[in-house]
C-alpha cells in the first residue's frame, strides 16, 4: 500500500472575526488557481490575463505565499492571499475573494504583507497595480511610481506601479 505521512497544520496567525494568516501550502494551490481566475475583477476586457493563470504548489514553495482563511469553517475556506517575492522585493499576487470583500481581508493582507517584509530586512515594496485596484493599494499607503507600459499579447492596458514603504 502507501506511504503514511504525518500531516501538521501550518502555523496560524489569528485576526478578528475569524479570520487567521497562514502560509499557504501545496495543497492550496488548486484553490488560489480557482480565486484568481473566477475573481470578478478580472472580467470583461481583464479576462484574457488570468484565463490560464495557474497558482501552482511549485509556486506556493518558491515564493512567500500566505492565505486568510476562514476560522469558522471547518474546511477553512480561503477568504484571500498574496504572495511576497523577496528579489526583487515585489507584491506579486493579491486576491480577496469576490465575497470576501469590503470585510477588512485585503487590508489585513497587506498588513501581514508589510510585517513579512520588515522581518526579511526589506525597505520597500514595489507592486504593479490591476488598474482597478490602484485605489486600493494607494488607501493602504502604496505610493504612485509610475506607469508600466502595455505588453501585449499578455497584457494589453498600461499599469500602475506604487511602492509601500516598510518602516
Amino acid at each position: 500500500m502507501g506511504r503514511s505521512t504525518l500531516c501538521t497544520m501550518p502555523r496560524m496567525t489569528p485576526t478578528p472575526r475569524a479570520t487567521a494568516v497562514r502560509r499557504a501550502v501545496a495543497g492550496d494551490a488548486k484553490r488560489l488557481t480557482r480565486l484568481v481566475r473566477g475573481s470578478r475583477a478580472y472580467g470583461g476586457p481583464y479576462a484574457a490575463m488570468v484565463a490560464g493563470y495557474r497558482v501552482g504548489p511549485d509556486y506556493i514553495e518558491s515564493h512567500r505565499v500566505f492565505v486568510a482563511v476562514d476560522t469558522g469553517d471547518p474546511a477553512g475556506r480561503v477568504l484571500g492571499f498574496y504572495s511576497l517575492v523577496l528579489a526583487p522585493p515585489e507584491l506579486d499576487l493579491l486576491f480577496v475573494a469576490d465575497g470576501s470583500q469590503g470585510r477588512g481581508i485585503g487590508r489585513l493582507l497587506v498588513e501581514h504583507m508589510r510585517s513579512q517584509a520588515r522581518a526579511a530586512g526589506l525597505d520597500r515594496v514595489r507592486v504593479v497595480s490591476h488598474p482597478p485596484a490602484e485605489g486600493f493599494y494607494r488607501s493602504v499607503g502604496a505610493l504612485l511610481t509610475g506607469t508600466v507600459s502595455a505588453n501585449p499579447p499578455a497584457v494589453a492596458w498600461d499599469r500602475p506601479e506604487l511602492e509601500f514603504p516598510i518602516a
